[in-house]
């Protein structure tokens, strides 16, 4: 069964704390005992070797800088102040996402459908040093699209999906920064949909993504969200979705990539008072199943780590160490009475549906 994870912050760790990621985790915790990464970000739970050894054909590589008003200190080194630094940054982390395919050719650059299938097929047969594990580029907050017709630049230099906020930007709200979509935020949104792009509505306030939902054409995801009902007092609640925005994407044909931190599948969890073993796969198969119940199916629902993106391997359920042990989900779905071809659907072919409908040729 091939894996598809919409969420991995490689770029920004690469660049932030130097990460290697051809490495496997623990090869990387080990190099970073007595620095500052593990207490900032938590213990690597990525790695080239252990995407392969989980059966992880492809990923969705985030770009992502914060504006300047979130840095978290002096060693948040990517942070803007307008939009031409973003613009600078998110170059960057496409240059970056260029140099680690070009230096480690298991890894390749999915640009097109053609890109997908070869990749896809790479996992036929037996000799895993075959395998490829495909990167698509995806947009975390637009800030750094200096008007809404720079776009096109984007889609360019292989950027196929976009999120319009993170906090608010100057596109649309987002978390902690709720808002409607902006006029620039409209014209982006027209400008994407003529070029292609796939519409990431994870972090959109819930103004911008009823807003985003009813005027975007093309197609639409939740790269890295989970429900909001099964979370009492969440710690950000506009972080999450409404069963109303569940139902909304689904209408779409969208896909919700799950996040198995601790913290988003029970709300009150704490790393110190409960510790990692208090959470197991089982809450998280809850989570997926409240999607799947809500939307009659399982043709709505993903995996989107965010694996290394602000929490480490001590802030996820009690089964998993590195990203070679998502695949544990599926048994954990077929324990609450999933068929096989459900399951399949939840851990990679959803994914797979929305790139084949909308990457270009």
């Amino acid at each position: 069964m091939l894996l598809v994870d919409a969420h991995q912050d490689l770029a920004w760790n690469a660049l932030t704390f130097g990460r290697d990621y051809s490495l496997s985790a623990h090869a990387t915790r080990d190099a970073e005992r007595n620095t500052v990464a593990p207490t900032h970000n938590g213990s690597s739970l990525l790695g080239l070797p252990d995407c392969l050894r989980g059966n992880i054909a492809i990923i969705f590589g985030a770009l992502f800088a914060a504006p300047a008003r979130s840095k978290m200190g002096e060693w948040d080194t990517l942070t803007y102040k307008d939009s031409a630094q973003a613009h600078r940054l998110y170059s960057q982390q496409l240059d970056y996402y260029e140099r680690l395919t070009d230096t480690h050719p298991q890894f390749q650059l999915i640009n097109s459908r053609r890109d997908l299938e070869t990749t896809l097929v790479s996992w036929n047969g037996g000799d895993p040093n075959n395998r490829r594990v495909g990167i698509v580029r995806l947009m975390e907050g637009a800030d750094c699209i200096r008007e809404p017709k720079e776009a096109e630049w984007w889609m360019g230099r292989g950027v196929r999906i976009v999120g319009l906020s993170w906090g608010a930007t100057r596109y649309a709200g987002g978390t902690h920064e709720p808002g409607p979509l902006t006029p620039d935020g409209r014209a982006l949104l027209s400008e994407m949909a003529s070029l292609g792009f796939i519409l990431d509505l994870s972090h959109a306030s819930d103004d911008s993504f009823f807003e985003a939902l009813e005027r975007f054409e093309g197609s639409v995801i939740a790269s890295h969200s989970n429900p909001r009902a099964l979370l009492k007092d969440p710690p950000r609640p506009e972080r999450f979705l409404s069963d109303d925005m569940i139902r909304a994407l689904a209408e779409r044909s969208g896909v919700i990539g799950i996040v198995p931190y601790n913290r988003f599948l029970k709300a009150d969890w704490r790393a110190d008072a409960d510790g990692k073993q208090s959470i197991t796969l089982t809450h998280l198969a809850a989570v997926v199943d409240h999607i799947c119940q809500i939307t009659g199916s399982a043709d709505h629902a993903g995996i989107g780590s965010d694996f290394d993106g602000g929490f480490g391997v001590e802030r996820v359920p009690a089964e998993i160490d590195t990203a070679a042990d998502l695949g544990l989900i599926g048994g954990a779905l077929k324990e609450r009475g999933y068929a096989e071809s459900d399951i399949e659907k939840i851990m990679g072919g959803n994914w797979i549906r929305i790139l084949r409908q909308s990457l270009p040729a």
